[in-house]
């Protein structure tokens, strides 16, 4: 029996074109889970899974955040990070339509357009990390670096302190 043919994921395909290394996790997941029930679903580690976050600055700019799944964006910091005045998360509605990507499946490599990209600065210190793969069930495994290169990201930090968490 020939072996079914994956269905590669915008994301996918950009990382086939660059000739970047990943690896796919697949999952059984038919609608959104957080971060947190993916990393669990997959096996992959909690502090090296990070999941992707859209906001919109002053400006009327789209900025990509790639964070820690546990870890929450301090707005403030992520301004500074992308010299705005202020940013604030798009809506959840609003997320396919700027993305091409659904919730969940939002993946920070090969959105409709090409938005600035931070990666929380934590990522560069591991050897591999997980990101969304560009639809619910798929997850990625690759170097940051790699990561980094593909999105045309740069690292910053901008995720909240533990005591400035409400």
């Amino acid at each position: 029996m020939a072996k079914e043919k994956e269905i590669k994921t915008n994301a996918m395909r950009i990382l086939d074109r660059k000739k970047i290394s990943y690896e796919v996790l697949q999952y059984e997941c038919s609608e959104f889970i957080d971060g947190l029930h993916t990393a669990e679903k997959t096996g992959a580690p909690v502090e090296q899974s990070f999941k992707t976050l859209v906001a919109q600055g002053k400006s009327g700019q789209y900025y990509v955040f790639v964070l820690p799944i546990a870890e929450e964006v301090d707005l403030k910091k992520a301004a500074r990070a992308v010299r705005e005045k202020s940013v604030e998360m798009i809506h959840v509605k609003e997320i396919t339509e700027i993305t091409g990507y659904v919730r969940g499946g939002c993946s920070p490599i090969g959105m409709k357009k090409q938005f600035p990209t931070i990666i929380q600065e934590s990522a560069a210190s591991y050897e591999k990390i997980y990101v969304s793969g560009g639809r619910i069930g798929t997850t990625l495994c690759l170097k940051p670096e790699d990561l980094k290169e593909a999105c045309r990201g740069e690292y910053q930090d901008f995720i909240a302190s533990p005591d400035s968490k409400e």
